[in-house]
């Protein structure tokens, strides 16, 4: 049985990391990391019966909620695609902590051993590590097989883990971090909610803000002193990076799952506002702070539209 249950304050402290201002932040994180990390083995109860009336995730985060088709769906059929959207944007977390974890071991290719930064940086790749495998188990625990993006995506992802560094590799580390992390606090607290998905949503979320503010830092050194030329091909790059990433956290594969027309679902989900608004509003925080480091240009603003991320 899980024993984690932190409270509001331990969250919030993970987020915004300790203001403690006479050590740099790459040590406190690993301060952080020491004080306040999991191992999903031990703490989620893997061998729990599933009840067959929790979500995989809160109704209110399906992009189907608040359509006609929703209100035409069985509850079985509800409790099913929530456990296979929930499935898919882990299997997409999968996808991308993979792009993660190379962007950030070639970026720290013989870097300073000693430094801090050097130090949190593998300590992030370790967490990604042992949040694939949480979430590779999660999937087969509820009978879900993987989820892939769509085949252009999965190249465009090798170039971008190939290719992308300084701040559009941070960038694109943060656009994908900062946006599963609001939907996974309100996962983590939903009753109705199974539990290995709140308790794997709890890990991520406190491990995972280490990770968020470790890419803020870096972002604001390495962007420091850029141009306009670069400022705006960065704000794009990491722009089309939001779009690839967001577009394929729910794959059109769930609807069929769930016994519904795919055609009729997807155009459901296309048309929904409801999820449109929750997207904008997970999004606010990490718009703000592209804005701050004027990477938020209207090229840029273009493809965050299109995935109402704004």
């Amino acid at each position: 049985m899980s024993t984690i249950a932190p409270d509001a304050r331990t969250l919030d402290a993970t987020r915004d990391g300790t203001r403690d201002g006479t050590r740099d932040g790459s040590q406190r994180l690993l301060d952080s990391s020491a004080a306040l990390s999991y191992d999903p083995s031990v703490e989620v109860d893997w061998d729990a019966e599933l009840d067959p009336t929790h979500y995989g995730l809160n109704p209110e985060w399906s992009t189907l909620y608040g359509t006609p088709l929703w209100d035409e769906m069985t509850p079985e059929q509800r409790v099913r695609l929530t456990r296979h959207e929930v499935a898919s944007i882990m299997s997409t977390g999968i996808w991308f902590e993979m792009i993660l974890q190379q962007m950030v071991l070639r970026d720290q290719y013989c870097g300073k051993y000693a430094e801090s930064d050097f130090q949190f940086a593998l300590t992030e790749i370790a967490d990604e590590c042992r949040h694939s495998i949480m979430f590779a188990r999660a999937c087969t625990k509820m009978g879900i097989p993987a989820y892939f993006p769509r085949r252009a995506s999965v190249e465009l992802g090798r170039v971008f883990k190939s290719l992308a560094t300084a701040e559009v590799a941070y960038g694109g580390i943060l656009v994908a971090e900062e946006v599963l992390d609001v939907m996974q606090r309100d996962w983590m607290r939903g009753e109705q909610v199974l539990p290995i998905v709140r308790t794997t949503s709890k890990i991520h979320v406190v491990e995972e803000s280490r990770h968020m503010k470790f890419a803020r830092q870096e972002m604001r050194e390495r962007i420091e002193g850029a141009g306009p030329r670069r400022r705006q091909t960065s704000a794009l790059v990491i722009a089309i990076a939001a779009h690839v990433i967001v577009s394929n956290m729910v794959n059109e594969g769930v609807y069929a799952a769930a016994g519904l027309d795919p055609k009729r679902a997807v155009a459901a989900a296309e048309a929904n506002e409801h999820h449109h608004t929750l997207m904008r509003s997970s999004c606010a925080h990490l718009m703000e702070f592209l804005d701050e480091l004027g990477l938020l240009t209207r090229p840029a603003l273009a493809f965050y539209k299109r995935v109402h991320m704004v």
